[in-house]
């Protein structure tokens, strides 16, 4: 089985991608909106197909990315049927089990934080996804959406500390850095309802946590409530349209050699390598523009704003780096050739200087 954990700074979120590797078919968990391209590209990277897009219950602290990744992959939505969720696939009740490939998840309904929690516990019993239910040493807060803490300490105490201890828990969310837990660990160290902590007392504490209003909860949940699709219907307007892009899962746009060799005229082709390199062995694409990647802020005033950059290097990686820069200086339109020049040559494409066989080595 593939899985990954993944992470949104601004909402201090968890993503989890689930997958089999036989199959190809995968899971992703808690998905945020704004990294709906992240996770497009891991799973392209991967070579995935998206079967489900999961959410553990209606988000108040940033927009699920489930419409958006529907639309761009062709999966489908699932959450609980008592989330009250308009445009999913898929309405779990407590038992349900969601498949991927000869794996699967089951759906075990754990309310409290909002009426339409769910916890997802992958088959063999080995990591619990526990949403904003249960987090690491502490839980999900009771005081909006229908919350309950009598309901959540029961949901918490009999569906996802009945696991075996050495389970993994992986929670929603945390603002602190940590990662995972294990059901032993909350059983014995969570301060709100580990160790002899009766309901009591869990009530108490959580009818007593003061927090402040969700700032994001007037966006996020009227958009959750329609599986995270925008009021105007449409997708969002952020792909590059100057060219077919490829984003990849280490955040650099991408273009691939066979468009180019048929565009040298529509960009403006920057090469980072040194001086050395751009005359040696492997040559240069035509009209490529050098500028060393050590001196290229140097050389910001030298390059034109009004047409679309791509960058080249040897393989791929000081090019990469290359519009990472260029996007800080506050140029837009700019891809890294995918491979460099050693892709380039690969292809038998034609380029200025080189040798017929050179030796990629070098």
């Amino acid at each position: 089985m593939i899985f990954r954990q993944l992470f949104d700074q601004a909402s201090s979120c968890y993503t989890y991608l689930l997958a089999d590797s036989s199959s190809g078919e995968a899971i992703l968990i808690d998905t945020v909106f704004e990294q709906s391209r992240r996770d497009r590209a891991l799973l392209n990277e991967l070579g995935l197909k998206l079967a489900h897009v999961i959410d553990t219950h209606c988000h108040a602290d940033h927009v699920t990315g489930a419409w958006l990744l529907k639309q761009q992959t062709h999966s489908e939505i699932g959450i609980s049927a008592a989330a009250g969720i308009e445009g999913a696939d898929n309405y779990f009740e407590h038992g349900a089990q969601i498949h991927f490939g000869s794996r699967y998840i089951t759906a075990r309904a754990t309310p409290g934080h909002t009426s339409g929690c769910m916890s997802y516990v992958l088959d063999d019993e080995s990591i619990v996804f526990t949403g904003d239910s249960l987090l690491i040493r502490g839980c999900g807060r009771t005081d909006f959406q229908e919350g309950d803490a009598r309901t959540l300490y029961q949901s918490i105490k009999m569906q996802i500390l009945t696991l075996p201890e050495q389970t993994h828990i992986y929670p929603g969310h945390d603002y602190r850095g940590l990662m995972l837990t294990t059901v032993a660990e909350e059983k014995k160290f969570n301060s709100r309802f580990g160790g002899n902590i009766s309901e009591n007392d869990f009530a108490g504490y959580m009818e007593n946590l003061g927090l402040p209003h969700p700032g994001k909860i007037d966006i996020a949940v009227p958009a959750n409530l329609k599986s995270g699709r925008p009021d105007s219907g449409g997708l969002p307007e952020d792909e590059p349209s100057w060219a077919p892009l490829r984003f990849t899962f280490g955040g650099i746009w991408e273009i691939d050699s066979n468009w180019l060799i048929d565009h040298l005229a529509d960009v403006q082709i920057i090469d980072v390598r040194e001086e050395d390199e751009f005359d040696g062995p492997l040559g240069h694409i035509e009209n490529a523009k050098l500028i060393p990647l050590g001196k290229l802020n140097d050389e910001l005033e030298n390059i034109a704003k009004d047409s679309p950059i791509v960058t080249v290097c040897r393989s791929g990686a000081r090019s990469a780096q290359a519009t990472i820069m260029l996007r800080r200086a506050g140029l837009g339109e700019i891809a890294n050739l995918h491979g460099g020049m050693l892709h380039w040559r690969d292809q038998g494409l034609s380029v200025s200087g080189g040798i017929v066989e050179p030796d990629y080595q070098i």
